[in-house]
């Protein structure tokens, strides 16, 4: 057994924040009692977390694994490395593998090799249609026999409205959400910034808005009609984050997600062309940004995920146009929310709930709480370390952040999955092959 001793616990799903110990047998939360209550306990382990925070191990709905078919960007074990380094003790990885997650074959190597890290537990999301085109209908009841927790195309959205309509049926059946990437292509038009007055001067084609909010909208009406649950990717508009904001007041079944590079960063962000800054949606302006954070402060957005997106150096290291979308994440969402605690811009308990519980309930993941019978999947975090996020604690096989560099308050020290330490002191445990 185990007690973690000391910290302080702060559990959204109870709502619970103070001086509270957790006793942990085996794979589960055995009990959760006040500060000494398990001090005459004999043959136990004691974590002591003295002055930090106790929370529920976070859970990341959007990450890029690349395995299978991209193994030189990341691999499912590289990743799962930096997830635990960065709190996560689940993350549901995307279906733009290759070949794509559409079958049960692919599902089940994806979660085999999940295990055998033994770090993170790796879900897998499945992919809407085959092969990402849009066209024909993934075989989603095998998917989700085969252990998908969602569907998504992300990467690509789903253009024809009658299979969405057609997926958004099927999940009704199977109780599994579609996560959506939205974006009408025929408005982003192969752009690769946010389109303002700052993309004009650069020369570069911009995306607009809009691209993103009548997806948004499209999406949203016809969850209302189906009775699907739907899940937006990565909000980064002001308006899409109302638009969200009022289906919920309709009732609708809908969740979101924010990234952290969408509430820190602003399209300035990009500089001199700096690759490091294309990312999609891209990043928006300063209305957009305060908008989306607005919506993640008041609960409108669910969850803070990192859409960790490796790429290698050799497809970022080219002209703006030409390089490929995405950041890495995993290892920085959890700082980079901080700040926003520090400043009084987000609560505590709001910042952890966006991490842990606010993802789990969105997909409805056994996670996310603290309490007896729970999983024992818990994040100890130190809020006031200060590092540096160098090349050399990258755990990724890549390197593609703009925060590269950046000083950093707040870490997590130790995080617990299924029992098992896997970081301690801020040092990766090896637990399989």
């Amino acid at each position: 057994m185990i007690v973690i001793s000391g910290g302080t616990l702060i559990d959204p799903s109870a709502q619970r924040e103070g001086e509270y110990d957790l006793l942990l047998e085996g794979a589960t939360i055995k009990d959760v009692q006040k500060r000494g209550s398990f001090s005459e306990l004999k043959s136990v382990r004691i974590i002591d977390a003295r002055g930090k925070w106790v929370t529920p191990g976070f859970v990341d709905l959007h990450v890029h694994l690349r395995e299978p078919g991209f193994e030189w960007k990341e691999t499912i074990k590289s990743g799962a490395e930096a997830a635990v380094l960065g709190g996560y003790t689940s993350i549901c990885c995307m279906p733009n593998t290759r070949p794509t997650n559409d079958c049960a074959e692919i599902a089940k190597f994806i979660l085999d090799r999940g295990r055998n890290t033994g770090l993170a537990r790796v879900l897998p999301i499945g992919s809407i249609s085959k092969a990402l085109q849009g066209k024909e209908m993934s075989p989603l009841s095998e998917l989700k026999s085969a252990g998908c927790v969602a569907f998504s195309d992300d990467g690509e959205p789903i253009w024809d409205a009658g299979l969405m309509r057609r997926s958004l049926e099927w999940c009704l059946m199977l109780d599994l959400p579609i996560s959506c990437h939205e974006e009408d292509k025929h408005l982003s038009c192969g752009g690769c910034m946010n389109e303002s007055g700052l993309s004009t001067r650069l020369g570069l084609k911009g995306i607009p808005g809009v691209a993103e909010d009548v997806m948004i909208a499209r999406d949203i009406e016809l969850a209302r009609f189906t009775g699907g649950r739907v899940h937006i990717c990565h909000v980064s508009t002001a308006r899409g984050t109302e638009l969200i904001r009022r289906a919920k007041a309709d009732g609708i079944r809908i969740s979101a997600e924010a990234t952290p590079h969408h509430i820190v960063l602003t399209e300035e962000a990009i500089g001199e062309y700096d690759t490091n800054c294309k990312m999609s949606p891209p990043l928006r302006g300063e209305a957009d940004r305060l908008g989306v954070l607005a919506g993640l402060k008041d609960g409108t957005i669910d969850a803070l995920a990192s859409d960790h997106a490796p790429h290698e150096r050799d497809s970022k290291e080219v002209e703006f146009a030409k390089a490929s979308f995405g950041i890495l994440g995993l290892q920085t969402s959890l700082p980079l929310l901080l700040d926003f605690v520090r400043q009084g811009a987000i609560s505590r308990m709001r910042a952890i709930e966006a991490l842990s519980t606010g993802p789990a309930k969105a997909f409805k993941l056994n996670a996310g709480r603290l309490v007896a019978g729970a999983p024992a999947d818990i994040t100890i975090i130190d809020p006031d370390y200060s590092w540096t996020f160098r090349k050399e604690v990258v755990r990724s096989l890549s390197l593609n952040s703009p925060f590269i560099g950046r000083q950093m308050r707040g870490i997590a020290d130790t995080v617990v999955v299924e029992g098992r330490v896997v970081v301690d002191g801020q040092r990766l445990i090896s637990q399989g092959a």
